[in-house]
């Protein structure tokens, strides 16, 4: 009955007898049912005039979305993570999930970021994840579509954000390096196709974990707070646009807004420690990486950037191709915010 009363809420206080006339309950049910939501994990505001939405509460009703991402869109208090609350929801036997959709969510109980870390999901943070079962056109998902992902996915995030810069493979740094964003990508593979991918972003709006940014300290004096269901709506927009870029559109949209490149880098990889400079990405986005020894190419890793970031990071504003990117990580794994 809670789920009930959810998308009926909005930002502007209704009282009890109007909500349990929408409902068919009386208004001691709709109390009922508003501190089950609160229990949730859903930020119903409760006050003499009523009952209401957190401003800027990411949920279907106040997310404005203009594409196919997002069409089909819920949104939970609870979950043991967006991945699979999405993924349960696109088995679906009778009404699965289709393309473009998306699950946002207040907490999760399970969430995970690259290599099994704990995807962190304080309050104040967007946390969701988008299905994609087809290519731009329709066209099928395949195993060489999944490498740019994560790099078109933090194209898209930076411009949506409007602040910081790129870290190689998928997180979106505050100017002076902590930690505003991450994205995670999981593919389920069927011969030389996905069969699906489904991407997860976690961005830190309006509070962040110790030693991590949030937006909200960042925002230009004079211009509104930044909140999540507007960011989710023009994250959306963004990774609509992105996903019909080419990869060499793709390589030069995440290299002019990337924080990687020219720089001291330790990257942890699989076969041990690498140091060397990052000097370029290769076409399918792996990291070019000079070290005394010649280069290396690293398609996954843990970076570590070595040294202080300038303040004076990309601008979300320097010149874009026409069309954007796509959103992602790599195949065997992806970076949330342990925000």
């Amino acid at each position: 009955m809670s789920e009930r009363l959810l998308p009926i809420l909005t930002e502007r206080a209704q009282t009890g007898d109007a909500l349990g006339q929408a409902l068919g309950v009386n208004r001691v049910t709709v109390n009922t049912l508003a501190r089950r939501l609160i229990d949730s994990g859903v930020p119903v505001q409760v006050t003499r005039a009523g009952y209401a939405l957190a401003p800027g509460t990411p949920a279907p009703q106040l997310t404005a979305r203009s594409g196919t991402l997002g069409q089909a869109m819920r949104y939970h208090g609870t979950v043991t993570s967006t991945q699979d609350a999405l993924r349960a929801w696109a088995d679906h036997p009778d009404h699965p999930a289709p393309h473009g959709a998306v699950m946002v969510a207040e907490r999760q109980t399970a969430g995970r970021g690259r290599r099994g870390r704990t995807w962190d999901t304080t309050n104040g943070t967007l946390v969701f994840s988008v299905l994609l079962t087809s290519g731009p056109h329709g066209a099928p998902l395949t195993l060489a579509d999944l490498p740019l992902m994560p790099l078109a996915a933090g194209v898209a995030l930076h411009r949506a954000a409007g602040v910081g810069g790129l870290k190689w493979p998928n997180d979106l740094l505050a100017p002076g390096g902590r930690k505003l964003a991450g994205i995670l990508l999981e593919a389920d593979l069927r011969g030389e196709e996905a069969r699906r991918v489904v991407i997860g972003i976690g961005v830190n709006v309006t509070a962040a974990p110790q030693d991590a940014a949030h937006l909200s300290a960042l925002h230009t004096p004079g211009t509104p707070e930044p909140t999540r269901a507007a960011l989710l709506g023009t994250l959306l927009r963004e990774l609509e646009r992105a996903l019909a870029a080419t990869p060499q559109q793709t390589l030069a949209a995440w290299r002019a807004a990337n924080v990687t490149l020219g720089r001291p880098v330790r990257i942890q990889t699989h076969a041990g420690l690498l140091e060397g400079t990052a000097t370029d990405l290769d076409a399918q986005g792996s990291l070019i990486v000079t070290t005394p020894a010649g280069p290396r190419t690293v398609s996954a890793g843990d970076v570590q950037l070595i040294g202080s970031l300038s303040p004076d990071q990309p601008s979300p504003d320097a010149p874009l191709p026409a069309t954007s990117l796509p959103a992602a990580d790599v195949p065997e794994g992806g970076s949330g915010p342990a925000p």
